[in-house]
This record gives structure tokens, C-alpha cells and sequence, in this order.
């Protein structure tokens, strides 16, 4: 039976900002576990799509900002809408999005593509929000690296729903009929100087119009 797992990733700038995708992320991202990736841009190395196909049988991938025909191929779109179970979801880097992250522009980018759940990347930081019956997820940057030019980076604050700046994060969603699961994997370090792990859970379910 093919995996329910959707893989959310993006903004890895290797070797540009980055060496790799952190030791303990590569262990829980094994081959044959995962039914779809989708990449949401800025991987800046050819080496890199390879890796993300060797993870799953289907792998979506959007064009970022800083990508080139070395790191992706020529015909690779700047959004994408792809059908998983009952839901649609719409992937996009999210440098076309002025201001960055703005969730009112996002909705509207939600409605032209018509998709239940927007992925979207390019502030380098996890965040997650539910508007008017539609799911917004940022997974953030899998290695951790920032984002030059982000206006949120000279505030470098948190608030809830969010992760901090410079955090390596990624998603895997979990599609149960017309509910998704998220979870959140953080790479955080502690007081101690210990990497560890954290896993978040957030639950979107689609609203679904009966007529009798």
C-alpha cells in the first residue's frame, strides 16, 4: 500500500548558505516511508534533486529565486497544483508574494490556483495558519538557512504558530480523507549545546458542503 506521507520541503541553499541537510533529519528521511515530496525551491544544487528523488516514488518541485538550470531542470514552473486524496494543494516558492509571507496575498494566490492547502516557501521559517477554509503551511528551511533581505529578520522574533529564524525545519503531512495531520520536525539545540529532534502536531480539516 503506497504511503499517505507527504514530504514538505524547501530553502536549502546548499552550498551556498548551508553544507547539508542535518545528520539527524537525513536518518528519519529513509526511502520506501514517504509517498510524495514536494520541494518548494532554492535547493541551488543539482546533487540535491537526485537526493529528494531517491525519497519517494513522486517528487514535485517549483522553481525559487536562486535556482538554475544546474540545480533543476529548464521546465521547472514557479507553481504547481497537485492532487493528493481529496484535497488539492498548490505549491509555490513564494518570492513572487510582495510582502513576503503576507497571508492576505497568499489567500488570494489560494484562490486563483483554487487549492485547499498552499505551500509556500522563501522566509526561511516555519509557519502555519487556517483562513477562510484553507490550509497555509511554510515549512521553513530544511538546513536551517536564512533568508537574506526577509524584513522579519531585523525583528528575529517568534510568535505562536511560528519558528525562529535560522531553525532547520521541514513537514510531513498526513492526508486521513478530508483531514490533514501536519507535523513539524525542528532541529532545536538546547542549553547544553544538544541537538535534538522536536516534533509538532497541527490537524486541518476540509470543509466539506453536503446537500441532502
Amino acid at each position: 500500500m503506497a504511503s499517505r506521507l507527504v514530504l514538505v520541503l524547501g530553502d536549502l541553499f546548499i552550498p551556498d548558505r548551508a553544507i547539508d541537510i542535518p545528520a539527524k533529519f537525513k536518518k528519519l528521511l529513509t526511502p520506501n516511508k514517504i509517498g510524495l515530496t514536494l520541494c518548494l525551491g532554492n535547493l541551488t544544487s543539482p546533487f540535491l534533486h537526485q537526493y529528494l528523488h531517491s525519497l519517494s516514488p513522486t517528487l514535485e518541485t517549483v522553481r525559487g529565486d536562486f535556482d538554475t538550470s544546474d540545480s533543476l531542470p529548464p521546465n521547472t514552473p514557479y507553481q504547481k497544483v497537485i492532487t493528493h486524496g481529496s484535497l488539492r494543494i498548490g505549491i509555490i516558492h513564494g518570492h513572487t508574494v510582495v510582502p513576503h509571507g503576507d497571508a492576505d496575498e497568499l489567500l488570494i494566490v489560494a484562490r486563483q490556483m483554487d487549492v485547499d492547502v498552499l505551500c509556500w516557501g522563501g522566509t526561511c521559517r516555519f509557519e502555519a495558519w487556517e483562513m477562510e477554509g484553507r490550509f497555509f503551511v511554510n515549512p521553513g528551511s530544511a538546513t536551517g538557512a536564512t533568508s537574506w533581505g526577509w524584513d522579519a529578520l531585523e525583528e528575529a522574533g517568534e510568535t505562536e504558530g511560528e519558528g525562529s529564524v535560522g531553525t532547520p525545519s521541514f513537514v510531513l503531512m498526513d492526508v486521513q480523507g478530508t483531514t490533514l495531520v501536519v507535523y513539524v520536525y525542528q532541529l532545536k539545540t538546547n542549553q547544553d549545546g544538544v541537538e535534538n529532534v522536536s516534533v509538532e502536531k497541527v490537524t486541518f480539516s476540509k470543509n466539506v458542503n453536503t446537500t441532502s
